[in-house]
C-alpha cells in the first residue's frame, strides 16, 4: 500500500507543481477567497468526489471519501489564503493580484492536499476508514477560519486530524515535530494615547503624546524582561506606532499596537493585565487619557503524543525524509490550535528551504517562496500517516 501510494504520487508531482503555480499567480486574501474556493471544489468535482461542503464556516470546502474497508475517519487540513503583500520574487509565476501574495506557502499546502486526495480517491476500494479533506479559508487573519469550519461540522466524525506547513527556513528533506505545544498562542492589542497639541515651537503649552506613548514602548518592553521567568517564553512586539503631522506639530493622539505571544494561558492574562497597568501607570504620570483594546487570538497550538508518535514513525519512512528531528517551540501562531481542541492529531513542519538561497527569505516577506519538492515530501508524509492512522 506505501509504495503504491508513493509511486502514484511520484507520478502526479508534476500536477501538483501546476496546480500551485497557477494559486500562486491568482492569490486572495482572508475571508475573500471565493474564486480559490470554486477552484478547489471544481477540482474534486472533476475527480467524481461527490461528498463534497461548499461554503463551510464561510469559504472552506471539505471533501470526503471512504474507503473499502471499515477503519477510523482521518481528517487532513491545508489553508488557502494569502497576504497583503506586493510579491517581489519576479518568479515566472509571480502573482497577478496587486498587493496580494502567497507569502506563507499556503499555495503549497493546497496543491498538495489536492493531489493526495486524488491519489486516495483512486486508491479508496483498498483502503480502511475515511478521510476528511479541510481546506481551510482565512488561517492569516484572526478570528481565521478554522473556528466557524468547526461550528459548520468539519469535523464531525472525525476520529484524529493531522496537517502541515510547509516552512522555508528549515532545510528540504526534514520533518520537525514537537509533543505538546509547538506554536503560540497569537493575541494582539492597541493602544490610543490623547494629550494635548500644539505648535512645535510650545511644547510647554502641550501634552505631547508622541513622547508620552515613547515612554510607553519603553516601559512596556520591561513586562517580559522582569515579569516573565527567563525559562518561560513569552513575546510582546510593537508593531505599528500612528502619529502623522508637519513637522511644526506636537501631535494630539499617538495609536500604537502590537502583538503578545505565549503558551500558557496564565502567562498569556498576566501580560495583558501588565500592559494595561503600565500604560494606566503612564499616561496618568503624563495626566493624559488613553484607551486600551486587547484582542485574544489563536491559542496554542498543542499536539497529541500518540499521534505525534505516529506521524515521527511515518516520516522516518518517506525517501525524500533524511532528518526527523525535534522542533523548538515557534512563537508564530497558526489557527490549526483550534482543530487540536477538539479531535486528537498534530501539526507539523515539512522542510521547504530553496535550494538556490542560503539564506531563504522568511515567511511574510515579498520574496518568500518554497523548494517545491517539499510538497511531494509533504504529500507522502501526510498520506502514510492517515492511512496508519486510520487502521489503528
Amino acid at each position: 500500500m506505501k509504495e503504491q501510494l508513493f509511486e502514484k504520487l511520484n507520478r502526479s508531482y508534476d500536477e501538483m507543481v501546476e496546480i500551485r503555480r497557477y494559486l500562486h499567480q491568482h492569490p486572495e486574501l482572508s475571508f475573500r477567497e471565493k474564486k480559490t474556493a470554486a477552484y478547489i471544489a471544481k477540482y474534486y468535482q472533476n475527480l467524481g468526489i461527490t461528498d463534497i461542503r461548499t461554503g463551510v464556516g464561510g469559504n472552506g470546502i471539505v471533501a470526503k471519501i471512504s474507503g473499502g474497508k471499515p477503519g477510523k475517519t482521518i481528517a487532513l487540513r491545508a489553508d488557502f489564503d494569502a497576504l497583503p503583500i506586493q510579491e517581489e520574487t519576479g518568479l515566472p509565476f509571480q502573482s497577478t493580484t496587486p498587493g496580494a501574495m502567497h507569502a506563507c506557502g499556503h499555495d503549497g499546502h493546497t496543491a498538495t492536499l489536492l493531489v493526495l486526495a486524488k491519489i486516495l480517491f483512486e486508491m479508496r476500494e483498498e483502503l480502511a476508514g475515511n478521510y476528511v479533506f479541510i481546506h481551510q479559508h482565512a488561517e492569516e487573519l484572526s478570528p481565521g477560519g478554522a473556528k466557524p469550519m468547526i461550528e459548520d461540522g468539519c469535523l464531525d466524525g472525525v476520529d484524529a486530524i493531522f496537517g502541515t506547513h510547509l516552512w522555508a527556513t528549515v532545510p528540504y528533506g526534514t520533518v520537525a515535530y514537537r509533543k505538546g505545544p509547538i506554536m503560540a498562542a497569537a493575541d494582539r492589542f492597541e493602544i490610543k494615547i490623547s494629550g494635548y497639541g500644539g505648535h512645535g515651537a510650545q511644547p510647554h503649552k502641550t501634552k505631547d503624546s508622541i513622547v508620552i506613548a515613547s515612554q510607553l514602548v519603553m516601559n512596556l518592553q520591561q513586562i517580559v524582561s522582569r515579569k516573565v521567568d527567563p525559562i518561560e517564553s513569552a513575546v510582546l512586539s510593537i508593531g505599528y506606532f500612528r502619529a502623522e503631522n508637519s513637522f511644526n506639530v506636537i501631535a494630539d493622539q499617538v495609536i500604537l499596537g502590537g502583538t503578545v505571544r505565549t503558551f500558557k494561558p496564565e502567562m498569556q492574562e498576566m501580560i495583558e493585565k501588565e500592559l494595561e497597568r503600565i500604560t494606566r501607570g503612564t499616561c496618568l504620570a503624563a495626566d493624559c487619557d488613553f484607551e486600551f483594546h486587547y484582542y485574544k487570538g489563536y491559542p496554542a497550538v498543542e499536539n497529541h503524543d500518540e499521534e505525534t508518535e505516529l506521524l515521527v514513525q511515518c516520516a522516518k519512512e518517506i525517501p525524500e525524509i533524511d532528518l526527523v528531528k525535534e522542533s523548538v517551540p515557534e512563537m508564530t501562531g497558526e489557527d490549526f490550535a483550534y482543530y487540536l481542541k477538539n479531535v486528537q492529531g498534530t501539526f507539523f513542519f515539512t522542510g521547504a528551504k530553496p535550494e538556490n538561497l542560503s539564506v531563504p527569505f522568511p515567511h511574510h516577506h515579498p520574496k518568500f517562496d518554497i523548494n517545491e519538492k517539499a510538497m511531494l515530501a509533504a504529500a507522502k508524509t501526510l498520506g502514510l500517516v492517515a492511512l496508519q492512522a486510520a487502521e489503528l
